[in-house]
């Protein structure tokens, strides 16, 4: 996504969303942010101390996107593989991202594991596992080192 997008306009997220989820959207829902329900939840459980770590309703996603807005080029989201679940509105997605840093134009190439519970045709809770460290990196926010046991250094 560039800055002179809007935060809604990701083409091929809110496709590939789509693809895995199908009939179990609205089909009014066509941008990431449509799909969400209006009192829907994110969750980020790897989420940056520079990153909120859960996100209530659709207006706070649209914001949270619009604040994102600039610092990343998102080329595609590709290799999609949506895992069965056992539960009814439940799917568990792995997909992965490719684009880079506006600002450094560093590579972001971001692996994600979804799991995403839909409810009456809207995304009712998006649980995203993602790697902040990917970020922080494209970003050259410095990444503590870590020595061999573990500690940082």
């Amino acid at each position: 996504m560039t800055a002179s997008e809007s935060p809604d306009q990701m083409a091929s997220f809110a496709a590939l969303l789509r693809r895995a989820l199908g009939d179990h959207l609205a089909p009014t829902a066509n941008s990431f942010v449509e799909m969400m329900a209006e009192d829907g939840v994110m969750e980020f459980p790897y989420a940056s101390a520079h990153e909120p770590a859960r996100l209530h309703g659709r207006e706070a996603v649209r914001q949270h996107l619009a604040s994102l807005s600039g610092l990343l080029d998102i080329d595609s989201f590709h290799d999609l593989v949506v895992h069965p679940s056992q539960t009814p509105g439940v799917f568990v997605l792995q997909m992965r991202c490719i684009g880079k840093a506006v600002t450094t134009g560093l590579p972001y190439n971001q692996r994600y594991i979804s799991v995403i519970t839909v409810a009456d045709g809207y995304i009712v809770n998006y649980l995203d596992y993602w790697n902040p460290l990917v970020l922080e990196e494209a970003l050259s926010r410095r990444v503590p080192a870590l020595n061999a046991q573990g500690a940082q250094s």
